[in-house]
């Protein structure tokens, strides 16, 4: 019994020990982002994604470190994987659906405008704002 105890107790004390180091790899990744550092912060979000392959947030940011770096089958590959994680993030169906709308996929951009209208809380005005301008480019 006391074997027991003891295993689960070291089996708890190294899952919150590895619950830390990837918040913190999280965290140093999005102080970098901020501080416009892109590569170091990719860096982190990548230790993150090793530790944590389910981050939803790290591969968001990831996204937009490669729109920043006007690499866009990497953002576009981390939009995707953030939809696949969590098919409701508004932000990542936003995002992808301007990429789209970039690249002239204006079926695409409206399949993802009505996804992201359909539930929208945060993403709402940005929904409208990106339904309009759908509109306008698809009838050139």
């Amino acid at each position: 019994m006391k074997t027991l105890t003891l295993k689960l107790m070291l089996i708890f004390f190294l899952l919150t020990n590895s619950l830390h180091a990837k918040s913190k790899y999280f965290d140093e990744g999005v102080n970098l982002y901020n501080k416009e550092k892109l590569e170091e912060a990719q860096f982190k979000f990548e230790q993150e994604i090793v530790l944590n392959p389910k981050s939803e947030l790290s591969y968001l940011y990831l996204s937009k470190i490669f729109n920043k770096l006007d690499k866009k089958d990497l953002e576009e590959q981390n939009l995707n994987t953030v939809m696949l994680l969590n098919p409701k993030n508004e932000e990542a169906i936003y995002n992808l659906a301007k990429l789209k709308l970039a690249s002239s996929d204006y079926k695409k951009s409206k399949e993802l405008n009505n996804k992201l209208n359909s539930i929208c809380n945060k993403f709402c005005d940005k929904n409208n704002e990106l339904k309009i301008e759908i509109e306008n480019l698809s009838k050139k």
